[in-house]
């Protein structure tokens, strides 16, 4: 039984309490690993070591910690393989997936940022009073990176590198649900030589690890991905502690079709925007709104589609849609899928899979495709984060765009049609952060990366994210 370790300074080291949780693989439905059971005497001497580190990483020339970043990058590419399969078995992703978007995406995050930074340019101001304004970009100091476990090590490197990168130091607290990625993770640092206490790793309970995180006065900065609850629990805290802070929560996405569309196009995409990692992504657009015109041959061929889609071990090739994560987050769904059909919708496909052989005691929901709801229901309104989809007609823009907004949330939206006009028109009237125009994911790490509304505070990506983690200092020269 293979036991996961703290990384603190440096070192990978047991909880103090000698305690470990439970981990699950989802497939299987069995304990594979133990993580440590942390606590706040893990947390102050991670945060200690952090603060000592600062004082001398924020110091440590911007190409030095370029080529670190970049060794670490390497160290993920030679170890792809096994990282991919430890990502599936821990999350209960298809290994296909992992292999072909987390792994590379977190080799992607630490190579963007360890160049970004040899490039972030600060501002400078001459002024008709004869003097000279200049901007610098100071490292914040101990920064809070709390990820979560949909995308495990795909987030956790979005949050570190470009901390690491401006110079900060880093307390990390991975999901405790999917923690594996993270511990082989602070291996590589090891072996990379990121000096000690630049990045600490502490695994553990949230109300016992991440609060404590967030709470503690020597960390000024917090970055948070995950559920809104726990997103309005840090803004309370941190609110007036004065943190600087970037929360990235929930969603609930609309997919607008319309007649014009490339249909057999946004049929496919619709598929892998509505499933993909088990719909357990916080941009899946789970609302599809169709054309009336559009409406039953669109329903006809993406039902068709989705019956097509092979739900199975995650450790096989051909398996598109893998286990979810925990027992508790499949009840969740399954309780979603039963509400739905209480507020009379019709579920044309879906519901609980249960395999046979090695994952016969597997987390498995097979997609679900429901018709038939009021977009104000509950179904409509509330994230559900699992591999459920609602498919409701809309004869006009006016119509579709109230549909689209009236959720608490605003992260993204995806938008199928031909008609160019009508595009920007739309992109301008729809309330996310995220506009996708005849397409889904496809990402730009420049770009900046977030939510309006319940969906979250703050921007991540490009320039964004390195913004967000270093503090402007005016200078005023007078000549």
């Amino acid at each position: 039984m293979q036991k996961i370790s703290n990384y603190i300074n440096g070192e990978l080291v047991p909880p103090v309490s000698n305690e470990y949780l439970d981990n699950y693989d989802p497939a299987i439905g069995k304990v594979y690993s133990l993580i440590p059971d942390s606590d706040m005497r893990d947390v102050k001497h991670a945060v200690e070591s952090a603060r000592m580190a600062f004082e001398i990483w924020s110091q440590v020339p911007a190409q030095r910690r370029s080529d670190i970043l970049m060794k670490i990058a390497d160290l993920i590419d030679r170890d792809h393989e096994v990282l991919a399969v430890a990502e599936s078995i821990d999350n209960g992703k298809p290994v296909k997936l992992a292999g072909k978007v987390d792994i590379p995406r977190a080799s992607a995050n630490l190579r963007f940022y360890a160049t970004a930074i040899l490039h972030f340019a600060s501002e400078a101001h001459h002024t008709d009073q004869a003097a000279i304004n200049y901007t610098l970009r100071k490292p914040v100091g101990v920064t809070c990176c709390i990820s979560p476990w949909n995308l495990p090590l795909y987030l956790f490197t979005w949050k570190i590198a470009p901390a690491l990168a401006a110079g900060n130091t880093v307390v990390a607290k991975p999901s405790e649900l999917t923690p594996y990625t993270a511990f082989l993770l602070s291996k590589l640092c090891v072996e990379a030589g990121l000096p000690p206490g630049v990045l600490n790793i502490v695994h553990g309970a949230g109300d016992k690890v991440g609060q404590p995180i967030v709470e503690h006065p020597d960390v000024p900065i917090i970055s948070f991905t995950g559920g809104t609850t726990t997103g309005k629990r840090i803004a309370s805290i941190a609110g007036p502690m004065f943190k600087k802070t970037s929360l990235e929560l929930g969603g609930k996405n609309p997919n607008i079709i319309f007649s014009d569309c490339d249909f057999d196009q946004a049929v496919s995409t619709s598929i892998h925007s509505s499933f993909s990692n088990q719909g357990e992504i916080c941009l899946c657009g789970s609302r599809i709104f169709v054309e009336e015109d559009l409406y039953e041959k669109f329903v006809e061929a993406f039902v068709g589609q989705v019956k097509a889609l092979t739900v199975g071990d995650p450790l096989e090739d051909g398996t598109r849609v893998g286990a979810l994560v925990s027992a508790a987050h499949r009840d969740k769904v399954l309780s979603y899928i039963q509400l739905a059909q209480e507020e009379g919708g019709t579920l044309l496909t879906g519901g609980e899979e249960q395999l046979s052989g090695r994952c016969e005691n597997g987390y498995f929901i097979r997609p679900a495709v429901i018709t038939g709801l009021a977009s104000n229901c509950r179904t409509n309104q509330e994230e559900i984060f699992g591999p459920v989809v609602t498919i409701m007609p809309f004869t006009r823009e006016d119509e579709v765009i109230e549909y689209a907004n009236s959720t608490a949330y605003g992260l993204s939206a995806t938008l199928w049609t031909e008609n160019l006009t009508r595009a920007h028109r739309m992109a301008d009237r729809l309330k996310s952060g995220i506009i996708w125009i005849n397409c889904w994911l496809l990402r730009d790490l420049r770009t900046p990366f977030g939510g309006m509304k319940q969906s979250g505070v703050g921007r991540e990506g490009g320039w964004e994210a390195l913004r967000f983690f270093t503090e402007p200092k005016n200078v005023c020269i007078k000549l």
